[in-house]
């Protein structure tokens, strides 16, 4: 029985990973709720267990006298010299017990003692091997695709996560069976279990993607200053080198455009601009505009964050993209509010600066 006892607990941390350590705590625990509901409310026990020589054995503690009143706190000098024939009265005496003798509610109670204790190890194991991940691209099976909310129940080892419709690249479908990679974006501990949020979407899904396919990047020569990315349609990457020999936008394409393509095939044709970062905010900003070219950009002399690009006039819309997609991810890259104007100006620009100086000097008159 005993060696069985064990061999189970050897292939549950086999395939669900729980130490067998943890279990036979867990064990401990479930024999110290039994004696408690089988002798009067007496938890005071020994165990010994040993998996390898098979050793199972409880003792429950019990004080020699001299008249016994209460058989689940005491035992008389002579059933106590039977066991050990130098005890004394007063003294304390493990008394072997067979688990079998425990009631039906006793058992019942260690039962479910042990259960609790194998999902609390499950959902321990789960929330370590998420945590080991955290920030970390990972490769995942698709066990389960909802056909209504689009949700993909993803198995990432021994675990299980849910990947949301939301968190999913717009255009790209995922199906059953397929190995896809996701981003782990966060693990939290929860009553119910860990709560992992896992995402394709994520900025630094791209980041990571790029760490893993540059070995630059991953070398510390060229870092990645920053991400600002609408998932499905467009990523800008600012990148730095540590070494002025080392192009990092070069680095991060590769040849021929090897790397980064390996990366827009992973996002389902995902554009991505590479541009150099700049400790100088007018030409990082202007670099952030990529594709369209930048004339010249002026910051705002109040000290905010903002400036002013100027672009030819047929680049225009191509330096605010479709919808101001193009605008609006250099906005994030840089951390800049970025005002951009054709070369030209637009109509009726000028008589609107004009009347803004008259009213700034009449001002001034007025004082």
């Amino acid at each position: 029985m005993n060696t069985e006892l064990f061999e189970a607990l050897k292939l549950l941390e086999k395939e669900k990973g729980i130490p067998v350590d943890y279990m036979l705590s867990q064990i401990e625990k479930s024999i110290l709720v039994a004696c408690k509901s089988a002798y009067g409310g007496n938890n005071d026990t020994r165990v010994e267990m040993d998996p390898e020589t098979g050793k199972f054995e409880v003792y429950l503690n019990k004080e020699v006298v001299e008249e016994v009143f209460d058989p689940n706190y005491e035992i008389s000098l002579n059933d106590a010299r039977a066991i050990d024939a130098s005890v004394q009265i007063e003294d304390k005496i493990g008394v072997r017990l067979d688990p079998k003798q425990f009631g039906r509610i006793a058992v019942q109670v260690a039962r479910n003692t042990i259960r609790q204790g194998i999902r609390d190890g499950e959902k321990s194991q789960v929330l370590m091997e998420f945590q080991s991940k955290s920030h970390e691209i990972v490769s995942a099976h698709v066990e389960k695709v909802d056909p209504k909310s689009g949700n993909a129940t993803l198995r990432i080892g021994k675990a299980e996560a849910v990947l949301p419709k939301s968190e999913q690249v717009a255009g790209e479908v995922i199906n059953e069976g397929d190995t896809i990679k996701v981003y782990v974006a966060d693990v939290k501990s929860s009553e119910k279990g860990p709560r992992v949020i896992i995402s394709r979407t994520h900025p630094d899904f791209v980041k990571r993607l790029f760490e893993k396919e540059v070995p630059e990047i991953y070398d510390g020569i060229v870092e990645i200053k920053s991400v600002s990315r609408e998932a499905g349609s467009r990523t800008k990457l600012a990148v730095y080198s540590r070494d002025e020999n080392v192009d990092p936008r070069g680095a991060c394409i590769g040849p021929r455009g090897v790397r980064v393509s390996a990366i827009v095939n992973e996002l389902a044709g995902e554009k991505i601009d590479v541009v150099e970062y700049s400790e100088d905010p007018k030409k990082f900003v202007a670099a952030s505009l990529s594709p369209a070219e930048v004339l010249k950009v002026e910051i705002d002399p109040t000290g905010l964050k903002e400036c002013r690009a100027t672009v030819p006039d047929n680049q225009l819309s191509l330096a605010i993209g479709n919808k101001g997609q193009n605008a609006r991810l250099a906005a994030k890259l840089t951390g800049w509010k970025i005002d951009i104007r054709p070369e030209s100006g637009f109509f009726g620009e000028d008589e609107e600066e004009a009347l803004e100086d008259e009213k700034y000097i009449g001002d001034g008159l007025d004082d």
